[in-house]
């Protein structure tokens, strides 16, 4: 018999939606956290789409187009509004490389710490505004948490973490994944950050325990958890 497989999100860590619902989940129900699989999603570079390619797998990513683009940047500072956080500055990503933060997580979460990386990353990009495609970040994100930051930040480099990466990145397509964040649990399946909320009362319809946090702080009190950091998306599309 086939067993079943856990509910599950992707998160990317270079989507502002993915942090929203990162952070909605950190602050309602955390327990939902440490009961579902993490799995990355990013857009890959020219190495990593060869990889898929031997597999014959196509990730759903288009250009995002320029309306498109603008939209984001609206919705996201409204929905930065909605949390009580503050005004939003735009990191700026030259060529970035985003296999450098997620193969790191990789590498992180083979040494239990995937979940302290992912927290430490998200407060990088979106409240200090630093680059976390640089290798310098990375490795100063290691040396924070204890970890060897010339693994971490040579990630990229690292032909087994390269093809363990395209593995994800192929799963995510056979999960039909399209945009993050994205959730599955079982047959069913929620798409954007509107969808934290009924993720986790299907969970709960699954009979996981998935009761809300009772010390939840006013969000309007937590408006530093944004100084700076903001992102356009994937050109894929994020929910």
């Amino acid at each position: 018999m086939v067993s079943k497989r856990p509910p599950r999100w992707y998160f990317s860590l270079r989507s502002p939606y993915s942090w929203f619902a990162y952070r909605d989940l950190m602050a309602t129900h955390p327990q939902v956290l440490d009961a579902i699989e993490w799995l990355p999603f990013w857009e890959p570079d020219e190495e990593t789409t060869r990889l898929l390619a031997e597999e014959g797998v196509t990730l759903p990513i288009v250009a995002m187009s320029r309306a498109k683009n603008f939209y984001i940047l609206q919705d996201t500072r409204r929905l930065a509004t909605e949390r009580g956080l503050a005004e939003i500055t735009w990191p700026i990503d030259r060529e970035p490389c985003w296999e450098v933060a997620h193969l790191a997580w990789i590498a992180a979460e083979d040494e239990g710490r995937g979940k302290d990386f992912v927290a430490a990353a998200y407060r990088a990009r979106w409240q200090e505004g630093k680059n976390i495609s640089e290798p310098e970040v990375i490795a100063a994100i290691a040396r924070e948490l204890g970890l060897d930051a010339v693994r971490l930040s040579t990630a990229a480099q690292d032909a087994d973490l390269r093809k363990r990466g395209a593995a994800l990145l192929a799963e995510s397509a056979h999960d039909g994944l399209f945009g993050v964040p994205f959730f599955i649990t079982g047959r069913d399946k929620f798409w954007g950050v509107d969808r934290v909320a009924p993720f986790v009362q299907a969970l709960r319809g699954a009979g996981l325990p998935v009761a809300a946090k009772t010390d939840v702080p006013d969000p309007a009190t937590h408006a530093d958890l944004l100084a700076a950091g903001g992102d356009a998306g994937h050109a894929g599309g994020c929910g």
